[in-house]
């Protein structure tokens, strides 16, 4: 029986969330080309960018067959920093860049989600976003070259990661440390609920020993 979430997501950090709170899903990537999406709207701020993005990757995957009957979660992060948007840097050039320029600052990680409900022939689009603050040690130029050169910034957000090598520069985080890995649970939860959805309703039970 294939599970009634899926996550219209590459992202193995997403994935391992998932996983990590024991919700069942299946992974279909939406191939959504984000310039043309956000070329589309016109200038946007951080938070509007992660949840427009957020919701073109839902509605793409959703707009399958491989979706009715399911419900489809898609997820876009984008970090800010003094009021610019910052995706993934891609290059090593960009990531030292960018990390040099958080180094001992705050910024603020805001990651869209948009849930699509294909079930009972219906096809409604709901979304949220969670937000924190990440506050970062002051790096040295060695630290940020030895970081960039493990390659695990060039395919991240803000060019950092919370749950890899990247968590020793991080000093705090205000808010949802989930929604900075990725995807925020409790968002989830409450976009689910909003559909009289429970995530606990997918647990599977855990067979009880028995006794002689």
């Amino acid at each position: 029986m294939r599970p009634v979430l899926i996550l219209a997501s590459q992202s193995p950090a997403r994935a391992s969330l998932l996983t990590r709170a024991h919700l069942p899903y299946e992974t279909v990537v939406s191939h959504v080309d984000e310039d043309a999406a956000l070329a589309e709207h016109g200038p946007l701020s951080p938070s509007d960018t992660a949840l427009l993005l957020a919701r073109a990757k839902a509605e793409a995957v959703a707009s399958l067959e491989i979706a009715e009957g399911r419900v489809v979660l898609g997820c876009d992060s984008v970090f800010e920093l003094d009021g610019e948007s910052y995706g993934k840097p891609y290059t090593a050039d960009v990531a030292v860049e960018r990390i040099t320029a958080m180094s001992g600052r705050k910024g603020t990680l805001h990651t869209g989600h948009w849930l699509v409900d294909r079930r009972n022939g219906e096809s409604h689009g709901e979304g949220a976003i969670s937000s924190a603050d990440v506050y970062f040690s002051e790096m040295s130029r060695e630290e940020i070259t030895n970081y960039v050169a493990t390659g695990e910034p060039l395919q991240v957000a803000g060019s950092f990661t919370l749950d890899g090598r990247g968590s020793v520069f991080i000093e705090r985080v205000d808010g949802d440390p989930n929604a900075v890995i990725g995807l925020s649970i409790s968002t989830l939860r409450d976009l689910l609920a909003a559909r009289h959805v429970s995530p606990s309703h997918w647990w599977r039970p855990t067979p009880q020993p028995t006794t002689s």
